[in-house]
């Protein structure tokens, strides 16, 4: 962002990009913002323990569950900045609040802070590896990055969690038309047609790989 942007553009540029990221990302799959925890980056920090610490108190997750629906009920209206304050409230209560880690993660995308969103996706990974859901929010970072491999890795595993996700057909697709395959990128967006057939990013990848 430009220094000479006016804090009123950057507020709204940022809004902007919050509402792009959410079509990327939410874009008809059942993805749910308070249906897994983020946290550290394993480049970045140590990856929390799949079980919170018994050390939380159930007052403290109680106040920081509470923190983070209001959070989230911000972010949905547009308010990034407020949200980000609650989650981090919520966060600093219990580390391994889910609704608080992911919203930080969708907020941090869609501020273009990708190497952040990663760290809280990969975490969410770890707290729940049997969700597909953190895997395509992290894949969509990496592509934003340019970092195809990694996430066409995220995308495998995503519909081998998820067969029926239609969404992350679609971006395994995408992920594997940009490493050149084409031949997997269109048999991945026929199976993402198959079970979303409206999925207009889909149809159009189909048509440049010749699917």
């Amino acid at each position: 962002m430009a220094d000479s942007m006016s804090y009123a553009n950057f507020g709204a540029a940022r809004r902007a990009g919050w509402v792009a990221l959410l079509a990327i990302s939410l874009g008809g799959c059942s993805f749910d913002l308070g249906s897994f925890s983020l946290g550290p980056d394993k480049e970045a920090a140590p990856k929390p323990a799949a079980t919170p610490s018994a050390e939380i108190s159930p007052a403290n997750i109680k106040e920081a569950q509470g923190l983070a629906t209001q959070g989230q009920a911000l972010a949905r209206a547009g308010k990034t900045d407020e949200a980000l304050a609650e989650y981090e409230k919520a966060l600093a209560l219990d580390p391994y609040n889910v609704q608080a880690l992911n919203g930080r993660g969708l907020i941090y995308q869609g501020e273009k802070r990708h190497e952040q969103a990663i760290a809280d996706f990969t975490a969410a990974h770890g707290l729940v590896p049997q969700r597909a859901d953190p895997l395509v929010a992290r894949a969509t970072s990496y592509l934003a990055l340019d970092k195809f491999r990694e996430a066409a890795g995220d995308l495998d595993e995503a519909v081998q969690s998820d067969p029926n996700n239609g969404h992350a057909w679609s971006m395994r697709g995408l992920a594997y038309e940009k490493l050149g395959d084409k031949a997997k990128a269109a048999n991945c967006y026929n199976r993402a047609l198959a079970i979303r057939p409206r999925d207009d990013a889909a149809r159009s990848g189909l048509a440049r790989v010749g699917g």
